[in-house]
């Protein structure tokens, strides 16, 4: 691909699609009462997964793009535990009958600097409120810095069956751009502490495109990751956005790497790790061949939903905690973000929801086709169309953007399929956005391509 596409395109600013359509595009229309309604006629037979959002951390990273707040003191952590609880009995109290659970996700913020005796009582109401699979995954994101031997215990002793641990960088002088010092013995500490408790599955997140980063750089930090194992890398762009993330304005932008740089660095870490056996899923992923994303690209039945990529096939998501987001069939819904509204929603016994999205026809026919685009590079739209009982040469017709991408070489044509070819992958979310009717609004808020 020509330099001047990769700049054109890399630009950029575009959804991450784990949604469709993305976040931004919610609006006031679906609100609590939409939600109980929802949350009545979900069908007995459903299986459902659940995440928890923990808007907690020690600390502020530079870089976050996550809902979250600063506390040094307990007190704050455990008064939002107890509306948590609140709202999982709130929400119970809507379900006809609670749905099977196969996915677990514990998100923040910094989940693990809940106390360890409150996390297990946390987890046990779920069980409680919920038929939650023996063999259910159970997921936690962790940070390294504040994880302490007995969270470690508690999270093995109630079956947490995945950890995700932030690592970012390892370079100190990055580090101390993005206000983020973590050792790599940290990090080594941590995942022998957890691998001990019976926790195997080990996911290590990374970010490129940070201050002072180079692709030298980045080459070590992963190098000092392999030497851990992991069974899955996420590798992220970081998403410069201070006019909506207001702590990032700590980063001088001026000594960010330009697209060029993050290129680098990006392919620089995949060459690495592809050298080490790993497979490269979806857009910023990577898995040894025995891990679950891994065997789902295989199969063709990876997916995407707001956590990344995923082997969960389950189109119920419940999401509890401020501003987390779920999804019913019907659509998604958001709850309230600023913690005091939050809790003021709760203690009146009303859900939390703020804000959602109904889907329609249209709107499950472009989500399907982007998430194929975005899981495996490729998309039969005829297919597709057919399933949806849409015509694919007048939805053809109405894809401006594609002719253009055919042109300069990101996506190739045969008939009614779609393919992202290998030197273009980096810009599949600008093949995707080929299928948004909805682009054009709220572009400040999404991160760059590429």
């Amino acid at each position: 691909m020509r330099e001047d596409l990769r700049t054109l395109y890399g630009e950029a600013r575009l959804p991450r699609y784990t949604s469709y359509p993305a976040s931004p595009h919610f609006g006031p229309a679906v609100g609590a009462g939409t939600y109980a309604d929802w949350l009545r006629t979900l069908p007995a037979a459903a299986i459902a997964s659940l995440y928890l959002h923990v808007p907690f951390c020690r600390s502020m990273c530079c870089y976050c793009g996550c809902h979250t707040g600063i506390t040094r003191h307990d007190a704050p952590i455990a008064e939002y535990l107890g509306m948590l609880r609140a709202e999982i009995d709130l929400v119970a109290g809507h379900l006809g009958a609670p749905p099977r659970v196969r996915h677990v996700h514990f998100g923040g913020g910094t989940p693990t600097i809940v106390a360890p005796d409150a996390f297990r009582d946390l987890v046990d109401l779920l069980r409680d409120t919920f038929p939650v699979d023996s063999d259910a995954e159970i997921a936690v994101e962790i940070d390294p810095r504040t994880l302490a031997p007995e969270m470690i215990r508690a999270l093995g002793a109630v079956g947490v069956t995945r950890a995700s641990l932030g690592v970012q960088s390892f370079d100190p002088v990055v580090q101390e751009a993005i206000r983020r010092r973590q050792g790599y013995d940290v990090t080594e500490a941590a995942v022998a502490g957890l691998r001990a408790s019976g926790i195997r599955r080990i996911n290590l997140d990374l970010i490129y495109g940070l201050p002072h980063q180079t692709a030298a750089s980045c080459i070590d930090t992963v190098r000092q990751c392999l030497s851990l194992r992991p069974d899955r890398l996420a590798v992220f762009g970081y998403a410069h956005v201070p006019t909506f993330k207001k702590h990032q304005r700590r980063i001088d932008g001026a000594i960010l790497p330009d697209g060029a740089a993050r290129q680098a660095q990006s392919e620089a870490i995949a060459e690495v790790l592809a050298e080490a056996g790993y497979q490269r899923i979806g857009l910023d992923h990577f898995a040894l061949p025995d891990d679950p994303i891994a065997v789902a690209g295989a199969r063709g039945s990876l997916r995407r939903n707001f956590q990344g990529y995923t082997s969960d096939p389950s189109e119920v998501l419940i999401g509890l905690g401020a501003s987390a987001i779920g999804r019913l069939p019907q659509g998604y819904v958001q709850n309230e973000p600023t913690l005091r509204t939050y809790a003021e929603r709760i203690a009146r016994g009303d859900l939390a929801t703020l804000k959602g999205y109904c889907l329609t026809p249209d709107d499950r026919l472009r989500a399907e086709l982007i998430e194929r685009i975005m899981c495996d590079f490729a998309v039969d739209v005829g297919v597709v169309c057919g399933v949806h009982g849409r015509d694919p040469d007048a939805l053809f017709a109405s894809l401006s953007r594609l002719p253009t991408l055919v042109a300069d070489g990101l996506v190739r044509r045969e008939g009614a399929t779609l393919s992202v070819p290998d030197d273009a992958r980096p810009f599949v979310r600008n093949v995707a956005a080929a299928f948004d009717a909805h682009l054009g609004t709220c572009a400040a808020v999404h991160s760059r391509a590429a």
